[in-house]
């Protein structure tokens, strides 16, 4: 109960944060093998992933901000090194260059990480291509630096880190997917209910009382039960 607080105050947490996707929680009975009754169990806990539902569509009319149109992500260079995936339209370009998300993980195109040279416009298409106009050049002038890499694996496959990225279970970079698609000027919010949130976070609360006042009933009765014996 105090790990499903943990998770579900998490959620709540980033309910306002930009494509993030909830953490689940779970946990169950587990009998302690061995000689005798099966009367012993032990509280198991365990994480289930993520809830996948897409949060709503926000317009900002930013031309660095897209959200993913379908069942994808995108890829992004995660601090090991590591391919891993987000939802997270927020982009930003540093003064190297390099097109980072907001939470500053560089963006990786089809060749690695993507870097956007200096430019006077730029365009990110629905496919993930990115152009811009050289500094100096005429206005119809556009030139493709990169394209976002856009992946849709299934969801079984994926595995939610502590960093708030999902990675593949195998540790497989996913293919690139052409049934993704980016809106422009979008970002999609978190898929977090705070409502529901709010209130799961009191009931898990009573539930954690409830416990306690168990044990401590279990503990009595057990004092009780050694008396007893002693007087026989």
């Amino acid at each position: 109960l105090r790990h499903a607080q943990t998770v579900n105050s998490n959620n709540l947490a980033n309910a306002n944060t930009v494509g993030f996707q909830a953490d689940l929680a779970n946990f169950h009975a587990q009998l302690v093998d061995g000689p005798g009754y099966e009367s012993r169990a032990y509280a198991v806990t365990e994480g289930v992933g993520a809830r996948y539902e897409k949060g709503t569509m926000q317009s900002t009319g930013r031309s660095l901000d897209v959200a993913v149109n379908g069942d994808g992500w995108l890829a992004v260079q995660a601090p090991d090194g590591s391919e891993a995936y987000t939802r997270a339209g927020n982009l930003r370009i540093n003064i190297n260059g390099q097109l980072l998300t907001g939470a500053g993980h560089p963006v990786m195109g089809d060749a690695g990480p993507i870097g956007v040279p200096e430019h006077e416009k730029r365009e990110i298409g629905s496919d993930g291509t990115i152009s811009v106009r050289p500094i100096g050049q005429t206005p119809n002038t556009l030139a493709e630096v990169g394209r976002i890499k856009m992946v849709s694996p299934e969801h079984q496959d994926l595995v939610k880190g502590e960093d708030g990225l999902l990675r593949t279970r195998d540790g497989i970079p996913a293919p690139s997917s052409t049934e993704v698609t980016l809106l422009g000027g979008v970002l999609e919010s978190s898929n977090v209910n705070s409502v529901e949130a709010l209130v799961g976070m009191i009931g898990l609360a009573r539930q954690y009382e409830m416990s306690v006042k168990v044990m401590q009933t279990a503990k009595e009765m057990d004092e009780h039960t050694t008396q007893l014996m002693n007087m026989s």
